[in-house]
């Protein structure tokens, strides 16, 4: 099991049989380490229909045959009107796929369509459960996630549109998951910040472990 950062919250995820591709903003994201058209997937998630999430979702399923997994009212504005092979659910409910599955669970955020909603993905594959917290503030329901026993959370650090440093690491203390890779910091100006300050503030609670990938590092599980 293969986790891959490539920028901003875009996280590519491969066992021995799939390629799953989380938030896929590669064209304009100036972090970017690879261009869309070097990605071959099986599967899209998209947390929300804001630009920096959505990125080449549409594109990449129209090339690759990829099936996108996402919330109904996303999947209904953006996704099926084009056409593409779509599995829509809705907050707390678990989609099958032939990797495992995908819960999506909320996030604290606007959605980027009418009616919609934000949301996070909790998967289950290759024997690992991974939580992509998506775009989200801090909230008390996250303390739910403890129940899932995740081995790995994607958390957004950036502040200003999502959870800062700070909110990430009460965020931990509620999950407690057995590893963080923190996200969504640096691609703009507005959501700077310094992973190594939220590994230190974290590690320093004894929470778990946190492990900084630069865009186009990865990480075996």
């Amino acid at each position: 099991m293969r986790i891959e950062f490539l920028g901003h919250a875009c996280f590519l995820l491969e066992d021995a049989q799939t390629r799953v591709l989380i938030d896929p903003f590669l064209t304009g994201n100036p972090l970017a380490p690879i261009q869309a058209d070097q990605v071959e997937v099986d599967y899209i998630l998209v947390t929300h229909g804001h630009h920096d999430h959505v990125g080449d979702a549409v594109e990449l399923a129209k090339g690759t045959g990829a099936v996108i997994c996402t919330t109904v009212e996303v999947a209904a504005e953006l996704f099926e009107p084009q056409g593409l092979k779509v599995k829509a659910g809705n907050i707390g409910g678990r989609i099958q796929t032939s990797f495992g599955s995908v819960k999506l669970v909320p996030a604290q955020h606007g959605s980027g369509v009418p009616g919609g909603l934000a949301c996070g993905f909790v998967l289950e594959m290759g024997g690992e459960k991974i939580y992509h917290a998506g775009d989200t503030g801090l909230f008390s329901d996250l303390e739910l996630l403890q129940h899932e026993g995740l081995d790995v959370a994607l958390l957004p650090i950036g502040d200003y549109y999502t959870m800062g440093p700070a909110d990430a690491v009460r965020a931990v203390e509620m999950i407690r998951p057995q590893m963080v890779i923190p996200m969504h910091y640096n691609t703009f100006s507005a959501i700077k910040q310094d992973p190594h300050q939220f590994k230190k503030s974290v590690e320093a609670l004894d929470l778990c472990p946190v492990v900084i990938l630069e865009p186009g590092q990865s990480l075996e599980l």
